[in-house]
């Protein structure tokens, strides 16, 4: 009776109409007592109902396409085997490539490494190692054929094109260039046979360039190499018998009874040389 009022108004003889409260299905009135004897009124929500999601399954991430080994590419003897884990070796296509035995046989990692918090492995294997060294000794977790030279898309934006290609002699060796600029050391390969030079280069701009060179002369690939430069590939070729190399591409037209000559002191070299110049024996020959 002694709390006072909290507003104010005119006086009425008509008693003031009080509303049913509503009857609120979310709220729960609770009443306790408290120590002192007085009730305490106090609300609380209605816990909310939780509705079942659902989620549709997902699927799992397609597996990394697998590399596939290009049998019409030549390989180099000694080129190391392209997937994960294997470390073989090229010997010959009948042992490496087509053959059943063990040395065509490929063990490898179909996914890539994962390195997390010191622990080493692939993501298609369970196994982790702590040392780098153990890592790759992990042995593969699958079987296949090795991929020596991969298989390349073509994509619409890639171009072959051509490259210059210069030559000069010695007696005993030929001397090779093919302008390549910024050639993809990884993907290109060059092989060196006896009686041919098989090109296939990776150049920027989505460029390649693929050629045959059916050589002069016999060469031995044994005791022959090259070595890739900024802007170009450079190969020494050993010749297999002394004769003298007109060209360096083999041509089924007749080139008459020309060769070329060394050791010509001064400007008349033709070591190097962008044009042929030839003695007097030969010069002679082409005015007859």
């Amino acid at each position: 009776m002694k709390i006072p009022t909290c507003t104010t108004g005119s006086h009425s003889t008509e008693a003031p109409k009080v509303e049913a409260p509503k009857p609120s299905a979310d709220v729960n009135l609770k009443v306790t007592e408290g120590k002192d004897g007085k009730e305490v009124y106090f609300q609380s929500a209605t816990p909310a109902t939780s509705l079942p999601v659902s989620t549709a399954p997902r699927d799992p991430p397609p597996l990394p396409e697998e590399e596939e080994d290009d049998l019409s590419a030549p390989a180099v003897p000694g080129t190391t085997c392209k997937r994960k884990g294997c470390g073989k070796s090229y010997v010959s296509d009948e042992v490496s490539r087509n053959g059943d035995g063990e040395e065509a046989v490929c063990v490898y990692h179909p996914m890539p490494p994962i390195f997390r918090e010191g622990s080493k492995g692939y993501l298609c294997c369970k196994r982790r190692v702590l040392e780098f060294d153990e890592f790759l000794k992990i042995t593969g977790c699958k079987t296949g054929r090795h991929v020596f030279v991969p298989k390349t898309k073509i994509t619409a934006a890639e171009q072959f094109t051509e490259c210059r290609i210069d030559h000069y002699q010695t007696p005993s060796h030929v001397h090779v260039s093919v302008f390549a600029k910024q050639t993809d050391k990884e993907r290109s390969t060059v092989k060196i046979e006896a009686t041919a030079l098989h090109f296939d280069l990776y150049l920027p701009a989505s460029k390649r360039f693929r050629k045959t060179v059916e050589l002069f002369g016999p060469i031995d690939p044994t005791t022959s190499s090259f070595k890739y430069f900024g802007t170009k590939v450079e190969l020494t070729l050993k010749k297999s018998d002394t004769r003298s190399w007109a060209i360096l591409e083999k041509s089924d037209r007749s080139l008459g009874p020309v060769s070329l000559t060394f050791g010509v002191g001064g400007r008349t070299g033709t070591i190097g040389a962008k044009e042929v110049v030839l003695d007097d024996v030969n010069a002679s020959k082409i005015q007859a």
